[in-house]
């Protein structure tokens, strides 16, 4: 009776840790679109048009890794990462929560983060036309709209395409390079942004 009360309380405890992260995600996705959204329409109005696809290259770039990187903690087998967090390595335990926390971090990284980036990589492509037929002095700007879309589809979804395939034949290596920079902003900085695991508790409450 004791043990079916620890796993429900246990069970409880996982389900409301995952509901706040998936609170702090979406309000850092928020905060994210607004900052991306802010920076690309700031620099877009005030650089040239080379500038400006630099810019756009840029933020395909940042969907495609999170594509990655979410692909790669979905798919990535989580019994090395305990071994590292048994030998103390930096970025073990940080390894472990992404791997156990998969459905969310994977969620984030290619639903939100990934939904963001193509929704202004759109808008910056959209601005770029409109630069480039007035400084251009073009009158077609319906074909530079069409070429420029054409290539930013096939951009992030060659890039997508490409990062699958990396993602998943080399899906350790990601997460352990994901987990050593949360490991550095959790011990540098203080920033942990994680849902913490219930298995040291229950490890706890097992003992005693």
């Amino acid at each position: 009776m004791n043990l079916d009360s620890e796993d429900k309380k246990s069970k409880k405890n996982n389900e409301s840790s995952k509901t706040r992260w998936v609170y702090r995600a979406c309000m850092m996705a928020f905060g994210l679109s607004v900052f991306f959204s802010f920076i690309s329409e700031m620099l877009l109005d005030k650089v040239n048009i080379i500038v400006s696809l630099i810019i756009l290259l840029i933020i395909i770039a940042i969907g495609i890794i999170f594509d990655i990187i979410g692909i790669a903690v979905a798919s990535a087998n989580e019994a090395p990462f305990h071994a590292m967090a048994a030998d103390k390595t930096p970025g073990g335990k940080e390894a472990v929560r992404l791997v156990k926390n998969a459905d969310i971090v994977s969620n984030f990284c290619n639903d939100i983060v990934g939904d963001i980036c193509g929704i202004i990589s759109g808008a910056a492509g959209a601005a770029i036309v409109v630069k480039i037929a007035v400084q251009g002095g073009s009158n077609k700007e319906i074909i530079i709209k069409m070429i420029l879309t054409g290539l930013i589809s096939m951009l992030t979804v060659g890039g997508k395409a490409a990062g699958k395939s990396i993602a998943i034949n080399n899906s350790k290596t990601v997460v352990q390079n994901v987990a050593l920079f949360l490991y550095i902003l959790n011990n540098k900085l203080h920033i942990d942004i994680l849902p913490k695991s219930n298995g040291a508790k229950r490890k706890k409450q097992e003992r005693n």
